[in-house]
């Protein structure tokens, strides 16, 4: 178990902070203007109808559009700074940790945003599950650091005890008071927001989360840069910090889905083809949500995925046991050589079909049927992929094993624009 420093009293330090947040009447409304996190928006459809939906909605500072990367990042730190001279957002008056609750049907998850004391992985308080990607690394730390900026916080999982006191006892009482705002986006998920300026209550959260662990359930590029920038500093201060929404699990479940890879210069017929006696492919038949059951039941058996592009949907599975010890490394646990995303890299990407893992390559698309209509309209593959379930991923991340990048989709992501954190004013 890789929780070396771990221990009860050195566990999650939230403190608060001065939420930057958008002024109501000076937007056209806060659904308007929030956004999925930026590597959920699909490119550019998505990105054009977040850019429509108002002038000031928070995609211009989280995926600015200009022609190089310094570009991008620099208009993002004026597009920033004219927002708050405008008044178009502004800080809140005091600090304060935040209620933060989104709802959908029969859905309902609560957590608390704040500031969390960064700490490496070793020290095993917050476990990573994934490996990044440097260079999404590197843009991520060069846009918060030319704006001096935390645009959206991470979503982080941990294992309250359902006792009387602690956080998840204050999210129940808060959540009982008039919210700071609230507001529905176009997905359908209603979301409110609180502030807690108490003192006493910002002390039983932060006196709870001291005995907590967390995993990184969505944000692991965004971690690996707070780390980053963090390293950069000479002197203790606010780069210590990185802004978070932590969600007790045991009282609010998260949902668990696949990220699904889009193959962009590999049409389906050519990866079908090259398949050959690896693993047994069928034909199903549609439309989406039969083909995803269908995943499901064989993922049941073992390692099983979609392909999608050419106007049919392709079940693959039963992947030959020669060539999986060919093409995995021998040197990790079995529950991580058993992994969809292990095959897929390690058996297809890199030795069946051997597709460079760069962008210009590969696509990760969280919506399903997003990544069927672009591999559709690109003559490209589409690989779905089955989740994996939580205690499977909870389990590597304590044993310090990290899982292929974007494994896993764990949800409902916090919409982004509901509150900002400014390392200026924090």
């Amino acid at each position: 178990m890789n929780t070396s420093g771990y221990a009860a009293d050195q566990g999650l330090r939230l403190i608060p902070f001065r939420g930057l947040r958008y002024v109501p009447e000076r937007v056209g409304s806060l659904a308007a203007v929030t956004s999925p996190p930026y590597d959920v928006v699909v490119r550019p459809d998505g990105l054009h109808h977040l850019e429509s939906a108002d002038p000031y909605n928070i995609v211009r500072l989280i995926l600015p559009q200009a022609g190089t990367a310094a570009e991008r990042h620099h208009q993002a730190a004026e597009t920033l700074k004219r927002w708050l001279a405008e008044g178009v957002l502004a800080p809140d008056p005091v600090p304060a940790l935040y209620v933060y609750e989104q709802s959908a049907g029969d859905l309902l998850q609560r957590g608390v945003i704040g500031a969390l004391g960064l700490s490496p992985a070793a020290d095993g308080i917050v476990l990573p599950h994934e490996d990044v990607m440097a260079d999404v690394v590197e843009d991520r730390a060069d846009l918060m650091r030319t704006a001096a900026a935390h645009f959206e916080p991470l979503l982080l999982s941990y294992a309250g005890d359902g006792g009387p006191a602690g956080a998840t006892a204050v999210i129940e009482r808060v959540v009982k008071r008039l919210p700071l705002l609230t507001t529905t986006t176009d997905d359908g998920f209603g979301h409110r927001l609180w502030a807690v300026t108490d003192p006493a209550e910002q002390a039983e959260i932060a006196s709870d989360l001291a005995r907590r662990q967390a995993l990184i359930a969505d944000g692991h590029h965004r971690w690996a840069t707070y780390l980053r920038l963090q390293r950069e500093q000479s002197a203790p201060g606010p780069w210590d910090f990185g802004l978070v929404l932590l969600v007790d699990t045991a009282r609010y479940p998260l949902q668990v889905r696949g990220i699904h890879r889009l193959l962009r210069r590999l049409p389906v017929a050519d990866a079908l083809a090259a398949l050959g006696e690896g693993f047994r492919v069928r034909t199903v038949e549609g439309p989406l949500p039969r083909a995803l059951d269908l995943l499901a039941e064989a993922a049941k058996e073992g390692n099983a995925f979609v392909l999608a592009g050419d106007g049919r949907f392709h079940l693959v599975d039963r992947p030959d046991e020669r060539l999986l010890a060919r093409t995995i490394r021998a040197d990790r646990p079995a529950a991580w050589r058993a992994l969809d995303a292990t095959v897929l890299h390690s058996t297809l990407l890199d030795s069946v079909w051997r597709i460079p893992d760069a962008p210009e390559h590969i696509s990760y698309i969280h919506d399903t049927a997003a990544a069927v209509e672009q591999a559709e309209r690109h003559d490209a593959t589409a690989v779905l992929m089955h989740p994996v379930r939580e205690d499977v991923v909870r389990d590597l991340a304590r044993r310090g094993v990290t899982m292929p990048r974007k494994s896993t989709s764990f949800g409902p992501k916090p919409a982004t624009g509901l509150v900002l954190r400014s390392l200026h004013t924090d």
